[in-house]
């Protein structure tokens, strides 16, 4: 996707000044609120300015500029061939002769540099004279993002100029701006999108000699002014634009030159752009193109990220009720042990050791501690022997012997082998 997709919605204007002197437009923020034609050559005499200290020539232009303009000349020089021979590659044919472009710094150099009669206005970093081929620029808008696409569009206006005089207004607005790729805008593309869903499609007739005065329409007349001759080139290619180049330069008028370099009508190709700008410019492109794609992919992702930030901050904070919940249990606990006796031993209460555990019947008492076992529970391996009728081991059974099983094929384990423990009885 260019850059040039991230430009923000234009608001268009149109501002007509003086009929003897200028046909200029203000549309879209950009531009179209920086650059001017004077296109009338009999008030404006050709003079070389005083305030000039120097030149420089290419192939096909010569750059006359200040003495703080040096570096931007010299800058310019290096590139401004190559702009030209994209021109004659979209045109099908190169303008002739030499073109002066004229750099000045600052608003007092620029205005300066202008041709008597053709002071530029007030909102202008550029100003293009066609029938001079000169080109007025602030040296300063050159530094500016817009800057290049404001020289390309001046230059568009004297292309046309020197290859031919009449020109339809949409044809020479939509080459500049195909010329400078001002029609991949998105202020362009939402332009049409309303034109189209709303019905406001101008008819190029219409567009031919008069603009629109009200900024929105003005914005749509930019849009499909360049569009359709967009149209055009994909469709029939430079050579078909170079015979309408030649037809007009021939004195023929446009509409017939059109005609033979195309072969169908005006009106013919403008039906046929406009069937297919529903298409290209209504909801469906919408919904299926890559860019929706991508935001969409890119909401998704944001959507994952923060769902994966919220359940680690519960987890988190899960964690830290557990741990809160421990640390209440240890002071519990130490707060306890603070408070209970001390056992005889040492040993603190609560511990293994401080509990006392009743002895395995049979089993030796320990003469050295006291007994705890209940005086209920004395002979109780008798009495149990007795009640569950176990069979009584021999006194000559060595432990060398095999032992003898059981009726139920278990071996009888003597007690002698248990180091004096009897063993357990069963209970039933």
């Amino acid at each position: 996707m260019r850059p040039r997709m991230l430009r923000l919605f234009a608001v268009l204007m149109m501002l007509l000044a003086s009929p003897q002197a200028f046909a200029q437009g203000e549309g879209p923020r950009g531009i179209h609120t920086q650059e001017a034609v004077v296109t009338d050559a009999a008030l404006v005499p050709h003079a070389r300015p005083a305030l000039a200290t120097g030149e420089l020539r290419t192939k096909r232009f010569v750059i006359v500029h200040t003495e703080k303009a040096a570096g931007a000349a010299r800058a310019l020089a290096q590139q401004i061939e190559g702009v030209r021979d994209g021109f004659g590659a979209m045109l099908g044919r190169d303008w002739p002769g030499t073109t002066e472009i004229r750099l000045g710094v600052g608003r007092q150099e620029f205005e300066a540099l202008a041709l008597p009669g053709g002071k530029p206005p007030g909102w202008a970093v550029a100003l293009a004279y066609p029938g001079h081929q000169i080109i007025l620029l602030d040296a300063l808008s050159l530094s500016d993002t817009q800057g290049p696409t404001t020289l390309r569009h001046e230059l568009a206006h004297v292309a046309l100029g020197q290859l031919a005089k009449e020109w339809p207004r949409w044809f020479q607005e939509g080459v500049a701006q195909n010329l400078t790729d001002e029609r991949y805008s998105v202020a362009h593309y939402t332009a049409l999108f309303r034109a189209v869903t709303q019905e406001r499609v101008f008819h190029f007739e219409d567009l031919a000699e008069d603009w629109p005065d009200v900024p929105a329409d003005v914005e749509i007349a930019y849009a499909q002014s360049a569009a359709f001759v967009a149209y055009l080139t994909g469709k029939h290619g430079p050579q078909a634009m170079g015979l309408l180049v030649d037809g007009v330069r021939a004195g023929e008028p446009f509409e017939q030159a059109f005609g033979k370099a195309f072969r169908t009508s005006l009106l013919l190709e403008e039906q046929d752009w406009r069937e297919g700008l529903a298409a290209r410019y209504g909801w469906l492109p919408l919904t299926t193109s890559s860019a929706l794609l991508w935001l969409a992919a890119s909401a998704l992702c944001v959507a994952a990220f923060a769902r994966r930030m919220w359940q680690k901050s519960a987890r988190m904070t899960e964690l830290a009720a557990e741990d809160a919940a421990e640390d209440a249990a240890l002071r519990l606990l130490a707060a306890a042990r603070a408070a209970g006796p001390v056992s005889p031993d040492g040993s603190e209460p609560g511990s293994p050791s401080a509990l006392t555990w009743p002895e395995w019947p049979g089993a030796t008492p320990n003469p050295a501690a006291p007994s705890s076992r209940p005086e209920a529970l004395e002979g109780a391996p008798e009495a149990l022997e007795s009640s569950t009728g176990a069979p009584e081991v021999s006194e000559s059974f060595e432990p060398g012997d095999e032992e003898p099983e059981s009726a139920s094929g278990e071996q009888e384990v003597d007690a002698e082998h248990l180091a004096g423990r009897p063993p357990k009885p069963t209970l039933h």
